[in-house]
């Protein structure tokens, strides 16, 4: 069964005729006759009288107020797909990490607004690992998350690198370790620290590299907030790594300190040469890629947040 046999079955129904059901589908005659009696083969039941005016048996009756659901159905998912492909979608769903949120995304969120009034934008923020999830699962249309290459790799991910950044020591400003421009790893990794939740990216780069120096990680505590690590360092005995972008509001706190962390070059030291960093990439699929809001969005991103390290820098001194 095709759908143009049903499509041929409901112009006769209508018209009462073969010919005009031909030219109400832009085929021939012979073309509806060959549709109707192939559609009648697979249902073993005749479907007209053909006694001059084409009329309904009863297993066309029965028939017909199905088909005409059938062909309702199509025209709808038809018509859903040509306003996608347009643009003309409901809404754009976005994951994104909470530093994003915070201090990088809320521009562009105002330029897609204006630019397209009739989508609801929906910005979820999240750690990582749980952004790329949703997105997999085809819960949100992009993710801005920190780089998980065992996470993006399937073939019908895109991923756009958006900027590396260091991650700093944000501590108390009377802790031991404020005292040090740069803190050594070795004096670092003697203190308790406040971390990320499980199934944050942070969570797992900070491990790994304790891992790497063979040390043991005192995570006393786990937080998903950079309000919450605020406020949790602000009491001064915990601290915590945390990414340059999200240490704005701390710079400007006079209870806190935020510290980078001992280079490979004591001066002049590249992002490449610091101890610790992370890339932020911007995922969507391909697929979604097509559709002209999410590619617009794509665009206003990598417009809008490139590598701005520095600028962040100056804009919280």
């Amino acid at each position: 069964m095709r759908l143009e046999q049903l499509q041929a079955f409901l112009a006769i129904a209508e018209t009462g005729s073969f010919q005009q059901a031909a030219r109400k589908c832009g085929v021939t005659q012979s073309t509806v006759s060959r549709q109707i009696q192939a559609l009648e083969g697979d249902l073993g039941l005749e479907l007209f009288y053909r006694n001059g005016q084409a009329k309904l048996t009863l297993a066309g009756e029965r028939l017909l107020p199905r088909v005409r659901k059938i062909s309702q159905e199509w025209q709808i998912a038809t018509q859903e797909l040509t306003d996608l492909m347009e643009g003309k979608q409901p809404e754009l769903c976005v994951a994104a990490i909470h530093s994003l949120c915070a201090y990088y995304l809320p521009p562009v969120l105002q330029k897609f607004c204006h630019q397209y009034p009739e989508v609801q934008l929906r910005v979820t923020s999240l750690g990582s690992d749980r952004a790329l999830k949703v997105l997999k699962d085809g819960l949100v249309d992009l993710a801005i998350v920190m780089n998980n290459r065992f996470l993006t790799t399937a073939r019908e991910m895109v991923v756009e690198v958006l900027y590396d950044e260091p991650i700093e020591v944000l501590t108390g400003i009377n802790h031991p370790l404020a005292q040090y421009e740069q803190i050594p790893w070795s004096e670092l990794i003697l203190y308790p620290q406040v971390v990320f939740k499980d199934g944050y990216g942070m969570q797992r780069l900070v491990q790994d590299k304790f891992d790497r120096l063979e040390a043991r990680l005192q995570a006393a505590l786990e937080v998903n907030t950079l309000d919450a690590f605020r406020g949790v360092v602000r009491q001064g005995e915990l601290v915590a790594l945390l990414p340059h972008s999200a240490l704005v509001e701390a710079r400007q706190d006079p209870t806190l300190a935020v510290r980078s962390l001992e280079s490979s070059k004591v001066t002049g030291a590249s992002l490449e040469a610091c101890s610790l960093s992370r890339r932020v990439v911007m995922v969507t699929t391909q697929d979604r890629l097509q559709i002209p809001p999410i590619k617009d969005f794509w665009q206003l991103v990598k417009d809008n947040i490139p590598p701005q390290i520095d600028a962040l820098s100056k804009s919280a001194s």
